[in-house]
């Protein structure tokens, strides 16, 4: 009874990190919002509920063991001074990259210039942070959720804006796996609210996706980013244009 419990417990912290409702679930499950709540309320459900409710939610069974092993919230955001850390060194967010997205040692090793010691100081100072815990082996556990946003205006987002956006967009996207879609236009309120829980939902179809991918060999994975966003935006060029009232 205790496993199914702790089980269940780590399945609401999770809801709770991504920000989703019961009724938000049930709808993703095509259950009704009554028994949703009822099984976790009992604290009994199949393995093949659970496995559902870990299939929307973009958790492995494994996954969803450890977190309930370690029976804590996890961060659905860092701290100001945890961002900063790593926007003030680029080795450090390196490591926190691949800490997050389950990189052996062994492949850290093959692919980046760190040596053994390099990368274990790494480890140990994201461990002092409270962004991972390291553990014998130098196996990493992430302090994270697994879809943790970046605080708004934080360091993070400004030091994106500011220096990693132009990178990010100095080259073409014309190669196999790349996209880039620069749509414009008017909607109403109910329309740009579609958008957002679009964008929403493929956020976590996102994350659920590296969760499926992260047990794969590191060469067998590319890394991708996405920028997704939306805002009520007139270009700076047609400025001069615009009649004021």
């Amino acid at each position: 009874m205790s496993v199914s419990i702790d089980l269940v417990n780590a399945l609401k912290r999770s809801l709770r990190a991504q920000g989703l409702t019961y009724r938000e679930l049930a709808q993703r499950m095509r259950l009704s919002e009554a028994a949703v709540k009822r099984m976790f309320s009992r604290r009994a459900m199949s393995l093949l509920r659970v496995e559902q409710i870990c299939e929307v939610l973009g958790l492995g069974l494994a996954e969803l063991g450890a977190e309930a092993g370690r029976g804590r919230e996890p961060m659905a955001r860092l701290e100001r001074a945890q961002e900063q850390a790593l926007v003030d060194d680029p080795a450090l967010m390196l490591a926190m990259f691949l800490s997050i997205n389950r990189w052996r040692q062994e492949d850290v090793m093959a692919h980046f210039a760190f040596t053994l010691p390099q990368w274990t100081g790494l480890l140990a100072r994201l461990d002092r942070l409270g962004m991972i815990e390291l553990q014998p082996g130098n196996r990493v556990r992430p302090l994270t959720a697994r879809n943790f946003r970046w605080l708004t205006d934080g360091p993070m987002e400004r030091h994106f804006r500011t220096t990693l956006l132009g990178d990010y967009f100095a080259d073409p996207f014309d190669g196999e796996q790349d996209r880039l879609l620069l749509l414009s236009g008017s909607l109403s309120p109910d329309g740009v609210a579609q958008i957002q829980q679009r964008l929403d939902d493929v956020a976590r179809e996102f994350d659920g996706l590296l969760a499926r991918d992260a047990s794969l060999p590191a060469a067998e994975r590319t890394g991708v980013s996405l920028v997704l966003a939306q805002k009520p935006w007139l270009l700076r060029l047609f400025e001069p244009y615009r009649r004021q009232l």
